[in-house]
């Protein structure tokens, strides 16, 4: 009995576990190879604005956790931020965006309904499922960050990293820890 209750607490919190929803973000980079990066120490921001093209509906106090959150992460890689764009090594800039989605499931009824025995020649498979099909509609926000590094001397683009995130509740109520992983994983890719 003791063991009984122990299998099915581990399915338990297994289910449990199944049902949350986080959304990792889905990150990657390009990089320029006609530049190299190697010697690169200090950075500075692109624009005093900092955001290379800010939507209209931008969050200020979103943006400023943004540019905070993008030092920090140079900064932990090494890099030192200086204020001049002309003294640095390379510049920063970044754009971020959302879109409303939409995802639709649609499966046939069949593929939910039971195997059964009954009217019809194979066991009556047919006979059981009443023909249709079972759709779900579910709404989202997807975000997308991209950072872009510009080489100080030769005026070129040297990189462009990015991630998109399907963003839920909990991504919204701490916003700061969403910030900060999306941003570090990013930048976790220049080199």
């Amino acid at each position: 009995m003791k063991v009984f209750k122990q299998v099915m607490l581990v399915a338990l919190v297994a289910g449990l576990a199944g049902c949350a929803t986080t959304y990792k973000a889905k990150v990657n980079f390009d990089k320029n190879e006609q530049i190299s990066t190697t010697d690169y120490k200090t950075f500075a921001w692109l624009k005093e604005s900092k955001i290379l093209s800010a939507p209209t509906d931008i969050n200020p106090v979103m943006k400023v956790r943004v540019d905070e959150a993008i030092e920090r992460a140079f900064i932990a890689k090494g890099y030192t931020l200086v204020e001049s764009p002309q003294t640095a090594d390379f510049t920063v800039s970044y754009t971020v965006g959302s879109r409303d989605k939409v995802r639709v499931d649609s499966f046939p009824t069949a593929y939910r309904a039971g195997w059964g025995w009954g009217r019809g020649y194979y066991g009556g498979y047919y006979g059981n499922v009443v023909v249709g099909s079972d759709t779900h509609v579910r709404n989202y926000t997807e975000g997308k960050l991209a950072i872009d590094v510009f080489d100080v001397r030769t005026k070129q683009p040297t990189w462009h990293g990015w991630a998109v995130k399907r963003m839920s509740k909990a991504d919204n109520d701490d916003s700061m820890a969403t910030i900060k992983t999306v941003v570090d994983e990013v930048v976790a890719n220049f080199e």
